[in-house]
């Protein structure tokens, strides 16, 4: 639970309260947000059984203001699995809405999707199910990163190249974030439509989220085929496991390497990172051992592994460097940072890609 999700609920509550609606009345709209909040939650489970089914596991989900974010550890590579991967959310708040509809009585509850005022005016049931329907339009939009846009892109996948795919349904969804953006601008006057801010934050997080989704696709397409050998690091320093801090920072005030393999005889037994060095050495001081510090969990890629799949493992542990082994010898290390320089100098060059 993100720290903006309890200063946004605690905001809503306030300003329900200096509305003269009085504290049952802000009691109310609080519980209505965190109601809303938990089926959130509940359709993000829905993204993560899924993928769980396919032998994807989720590392963990979010609440912010905005909804929820469920962090898998990686999009299944078949076009299908991705598209129920990314129905199950969706298809979780028409089920909740149902029930509703159900408990409620489904002629005094219809009038929820039509009408989005009834969220602030019906009773609570009507408020909820009316809530997950708009939920449910809203992710269905074409567009990343919703869940619509995931499910445009898996049904293009079906028949064309994946990232052909991804950039088709990134440029359909930033054509309807600019539609959003004039809309919240301007508004449509013949159709009685009123600018609204609302319109134009939706079409800035459209926008920025359908470009990232493209521009993720596009690196990883364009490190595909590449053997990590061809991009590593080959000149770095180590560290043993009895050195201590003043030694890695020494190295580190010599050179540009951030973060150091720590070697016990010939095997990595961990990583010093450039930010638990940091760490460490503002609360305990320099003469910290570095085996005490190391990172133990660590990635250890093969030099012949392609930098695609080198990338996408170092994403997945959110770690910036990971050690590079050839026949059970450290030969060199790969980072997010020379990964990136490397398609730098590949554009700029502009040569083929070639296997070596």
């Amino acid at each position: 639970m993100h720290v903006t999700f309890i200063l946004f609920l605690a905001w809503i509550g306030m300003m329900s309260w200096r509305g003269g609606n009085g504290m049952s009345s802000a009691v109310e709209d609080v519980l209505f947000i965190c109601t809303l909040f938990a089926c959130v939650v509940l359709h993000e489970l829905g993204h993560a059984l899924t993928a769980r089914r396919y032998g994807i596991m989720t590392r963990d989900i979010t609440l912010l203001p905005i909804g929820g974010i469920a962090r898998l550890d990686r999009m299944p590579d078949d076009p299908k699995q991705e598209l129920w991967v990314a129905l199950a959310g969706p298809a979780v708040n028409v089920v909740i809405a149902a029930l509703l509809f159900l408990v409620n009585g489904i002629t005094t509850s219809l009038f929820s999707i039509g009408d989005p005022e009834s969220i602030f005016t019906g009773s609570f049931v009507n408020r909820v199910a009316g809530v997950n329907l708009w939920l449910v339009v809203f992710n269905m939009l074409p567009a990343f990163p919703m869940d619509g846009g995931r499910v445009l892109r898996a049904l293009l996948a079906i028949r064309i190249d994946y990232t052909r795919a991804t950039r088709l349904a990134a440029t359909i969804g930033q054509l309807m974030a600019l539609g959003f953006g004039l809309i919240g601008l301007f508004g449509i006057p013949a159709l009685g439509i009123q600018p609204h801010t609302m319109l134009v934050l939706i079409a800035v997080f459209v926008w920025l989220g359908a470009a990232q989704e493209a521009g993720m696709v596009q690196m990883r397409h364009s490190l595909s085929g590449i053997p990590v050998s061809r991009a590593m690091v080959t000149e770095f320093h180590t560290l043993r496991p009895e050195d201590t801090l003043s030694d890695a920072v020494e190295l580190t005030l010599k050179g540009t390497q951030r973060d150091f393999p720590v070697m016990n005889g010939d095997q990595v037994a961990g990583v010093l990172r450039q930010s638990d060095m940091l760490a460490t050495l503002a609360k305990q001081g320099p003469q910290v051992r570095v085996g005490d510090v190391m990172q133990t969990d660590f990635q250890v890629v093969q030099s012949s592994e392609m930098l695609d799949a080198a990338f996408r493992r170092l994403s997945e542990c959110r770690c910036n460097t990971a050690p590079v082994s050839f026949q059970g010898r450290l030969v060199g290390m790969v980072t997010m940072d020379n990964i990136g320089e490397f398609l730098a100098i590949q554009g700029a060059l502009g040569r083929p890609r070639r296997i070596s």
